[in-house]
């Protein structure tokens, strides 16, 4: 879902997203070595995962088989959109898989 502000969308999201969503910002902001105001969330959808890993397993680890609470995050900078997996507390950076 998105709201029109001032001429743009900007999705709105879940106040309780709020938290995770400010982590995405600020890690791909220093992954890309940009200000966080280069950051623009695109979309945050709510998810339940299957597991600890939210999505994105890491070779070799091993993850809780849980039901997961959390939120699928899109965000973007310079029109590259980069994905984001969250709990209620924590983030991942999720690359596109090859």
């Amino acid at each position: 879902m998105a709201t029109v502000s001032a001429g743009q969308l900007t999705p709105t999201f879940p106040p309780e997203a709020g938290r995770v969503v400010d982590l995405a910002r600020k890690d791909l902001a220093q992954r890309l070595g940009k200000d966080q105001a280069a950051i623009t969330v695109a979309r945050v959808e709510k998810v339940d995962w299957s597991d600890t890993s939210l999505g994105c397993p890491q070779p070799g680890m091993m993850y809780a088989q849980v039901i997961t609470p959390g939120y699928r995050i899109y965000l973007s900078a310079d029109n590259v959109s980069y994905e984001y997996h969250s709990d209620k507390a924590r983030v991942v950076f999720c690359p596109a898989k090859k």
